[in-house]
C-alpha cells in the first residue's frame, strides 16, 4: 500500500467523497478539509505528500493553501469559468491545475505526476549529480523514453524523434488516435528541452466551449464583452518562456485558428478587446488525431496554420500496430496497477494474453489501462481471465490447437497453456484449471493427453 498521504480541501461534499473514492482505489491515505482553516489543523498533525484544494472556498480562498503548504506541492481544481485565475496561482506556487468536472483518469495521472515529481526534486536536493545520471538512465531505457513504453521499430523511431526535436525551438505536430499518450510525449518534448524550468501550459481545445476559447488562450480586457469584469491573462500568455500543449488542435475554430497563426508569425498576442499587441515567446506543440490536410480542403482548418504547425511531424502508432508491446505493456501496467493497490501481482491467464492479442484496442493504451485496472478489482484471485478485462474478442476453445500462432519471443499458446497447467495444477483442481482457461474438462483431458502432461495423482492418506 502506498504511503503518500493526500490532503482534499474542497466545500462540496459530494465532490470531496468522489475524489476520496478515487484515490483510496489508487492506495492512497486521504485527509478531508472543507475550510482552509480546517486544512491548517491537519497541517500541524500530520505530514502530506500533496495538496488538491478547489480555487473558490468559504473564508479563504485555496490560493492560501499555496502559502501554507510548507514545500509540499499544491494541485489546483477550478471551473472552466475561473481558469484564469487558476494560472495565476501556478505563478504563485501551485505545481498544476485541473478543470472541473475533471477526468477520473487525468486526475490520477496529475496527482501521480505531481507526487513523482516532489519526490524526484527532493531526491536530486540530496544527490545532485547521482541523481543526474540516474535521471538520464531512466529517460531513455530499453522498456522506452521518458515513461513512454515501447520496444517496437515504430515507437523506438519516435524516441529518437523526440530526442532530436526537443533540444529545439521548432513547433511539432503530433498525430495519433485517442489513447495513444500524445501528451506523454508533448510532456517528453518539454522536459528534454532548455525550456524545461519553463511552464508547460496544455490545453484540451475539445473541452472549452467555443465562446470561451479565444478568450482562454488569448485573455480579453475589462468590458472587451458582456461578463467581461475584469481583463484575463490567457493560456497563451501564461505559458511564457515555457511550451503550450493545444491537445485536438483540429476542433480550434477559424477565429482562434487566425489568432494562432499569428503568435507563430509574429511572437505576440493581443487580448480580445484590446487594440495593443504584447510579445510572448512560447514553444507550440500541438496534437490530432484528424487529419488537418484533409480538413484544410475542406476549409475547416486553415492550410496556411497546417504548414505551420508540421514544422516536426510525430506520429504515435496505435496500440494494434505495435506487435510485441501489445502483452509488454500489459504486464507492465498490470504490474503497475497490482502495485497502486499495494497487492501482489497478479498473473495473466494464457487465454487472456491470447485476447489482449487478438483484440483491436480502439482507445488503445488508455482503454488498456482501464480495462486492466477494472480487471484487478474484479478478480476473484490472482489470475486475470478475460471476462474481468471485459473486451469484445472471442477466445474460442480452437485457440489451443497445434498450429496456434506465435504471441511474443517464439512461445506459443500451446508453450501457455503447458507452462499454466504445471505452473497451477498444484494449487488447483482440474475443474478450477479448465475453467481459468475457459476450457471444458473434457478438453482440458485430451490437451494433457497431446502434450504429455499427466494429471497430478493424489495420495490416500
Amino acid at each position: 500500500m502506498s504511503q503518500d498521504q493526500i490532503l482534499i480541501v474542497e466545500d462540496e461534499e459530494i465532490i470531496r467523497s468522489s475524489l476520496r473514492r478515487l484515490l483510496e482505489r489508487q492506495g492512497y491515505g486521504i485527509t478531508e478539509a472543507g475550510s482552509v482553516h480546517e486544512a491548517e489543523d491537519f497541517l500541524k498533525q500530520q505530514s502530506f505528500s500533496l495538496i488538491i484544494s478547489d480555487l473558490r472556498l468559504p473564508g479563504k480562498p485555496g490560493t492560501e493553501m499555496i502559502n501554507l503548504a510548507n514545500g509540499i506541492p499544491v494541485l489546483i481544481m477550478t471551473s472552466y469559468a475561473s481558469l484564469n485565475s487558476a494560472v495565476s496561482t501556478m505563478k504563485q506556487g501551485a505545481v498544476d491545475y485541473i478543470a472541473k468536472p475533471f477526468d477520473h483518469a487525468e486526475m490520477i495521472q496529475r496527482v501521480t505526476e505531481a507526487i513523482e515529481k516532489q519526490a524526484a526534486q527532493s531526491t536530486e536536493t540530496n544527490t545532485n549529480q547521482d541523481d543526474k545520471e540516474r535521471q538520464i538512465q531512466e529517460t531513455f531505457s530499453g522498456d522506452g523514453f521518458n515513461g513512454i513504453l515501447g520496444q517496437c521499430d515504430a515507437m523506438q523511431l519516435l524516441f529518437r524523434q523526440i530526442q532530436k526535436v526537443a533540444p529545439t525551438d521548432a513547433t511539432v505536430l503530433i498525430q495519433g488516435e485517442s489513447g495513444t499518450g500524445k501528451e506523454l510525449v508533448a510532456r517528453a518534448i518539454h522536459e528534454n528541452s532548455k525550456r524545461i524550468n519553463g511552464p508547460m501550459i496544455s490545453v484540451n481545445c475539445a473541452a472549452i466551449p467555443e465562446t470561451l476559447i479565444e478568450s482562454e488562450l488569448f485573455g480579453h480586457e475589462k468590458g472587451s464583452f458582456t461578463g467581461a469584469t475584469a481583463a484575463r491573462t490567457g493560456l497563451i500568455e501564461a505559458a511564457n518562456g515555457g511550451t503550450l500543449f493545444l491537445d485536438e488542435i483540429g476542433e480550434l475554430p477559424l477565429e482562434a485558428q487566425a489568432r494562432l497563426l499569428r503568435v507563430l508569425q509574429e511572437g505576440e498576442i493581443r487580448r480580445v478587446g484590446s487594440v495593443q499587441s504584447q510579445s510572448v515567446d512560447v514553444r507550440l506543440i500541438a496534437a490530432t488525431h484528424r487529419n488537418l490536410r484533409q480538413l484544410s480542403s475542406q476549409n475547416e482548418f486553415r492550410e496556411d496554420l497546417y504548414y505551420r504547425l508540421k514544422v516536426v511531424e510525430l506520429r504515435i502508432p496505435p496500440l494494434r500496430e505495435r506487435g510485441n508491446d501489445i502483452l509488454m505493456l500489459a504486464e507492465k501496467l498490470l504490474a503497475k496497477t497490482c502495485e497502486k493497490m499495494g497487492l501482489e501481482v497478479f498473473s495473466l491467464a494464457p487465454e487472456t494474453m491470447a485476447a489482449i492479442s487478438q483484440y483491436q484496442w480502439p482507445g488503445n493504451v488508455r482503454e488498456m489501462e482501464h480495462a486492466i485496472e477494472r480487471a484487478v478489482i474484479l478478480s476473484e484471485d490472482n489470475i486475470i481471465t478475460p471476462e474481468n478485462l471485459d473486451i469484445e474478442v472471442r477466445v474460442k476453445q480452437t485457440l489451443f490447437r497445434q498450429d496456434a500462432e506465435e504471441l511474443q519471443d517464439g512461445l506459443t499458446l500451446e508453450d501457455y497453456f503447458q507452462r499454466f497447467v504445471l505452473e497451477h495444477q498444484d494449487q488447483m483442481t482440474e475443474t478450477e484449471l479448465a475453467q481459468k482457461l475457459g476450457i471444458s474438462r473434457k478438453t482440458l483431458w485430451e490437451r494433457r493427453q497431446r502434450l504429455g502432461i499427466p494429471r497430478k495423482k493424489t495420495t490416500a492418506t
